[in-house]
């Protein structure tokens, strides 16, 4: 079993850049799926990215296809979410996630989040 714990988080201008840390403990980040989601407040849970257990391969959400990037320090047994070109709309606050499958649902483990709050 894997406990997720994200930092990052914070207050920042619309157009600037905030990158989220997720450090993984009990197994390695290598071992699952990882992805980040996100919650607005009166909103679903929505998916944001993804990246496979080798690292090669990634997905992301349409709205922030180009903006976001995720990566994966195996060493440090971490995975970011760089994200650029914030938007008011990306407000939420942001979970990661860690599963069997490379999809935008149905993961099995959750860190418990950081808010993510873009003043417009």
């Amino acid at each position: 079993q894997v406990q997720l714990m994200e930092s990052g988080g914070g207050l920042v201008q619309a157009g600037g850049s905030l990158r989220l840390s997720c450090a993984a403990s009990g197994r390695t980040v290598s071992s699952y799926v990882m992805a980040w989601f996100r919650q607005a407040p009166g909103k679903e849970r929505e998916f944001v990215a993804a990246i496979s257990r080798s690292g090669g391969s990634t997905i992301y959400a349409e709205s922030v296809k180009g903006r976001f990037t995720i990566s994966r320090d195996i060493t440090k047994n971490t995975v970011y979410l760089q994200m650029n070109s914030l938007k008011f709309e990306d407000t939420a606050v942001y979970y990661c996630a860690a599963g069997a499958l490379m999809v935008t649902s149905r993961y099995d483990y959750w860190g418990q989040g950081t808010q993510v709050t873009v003043s417009s």
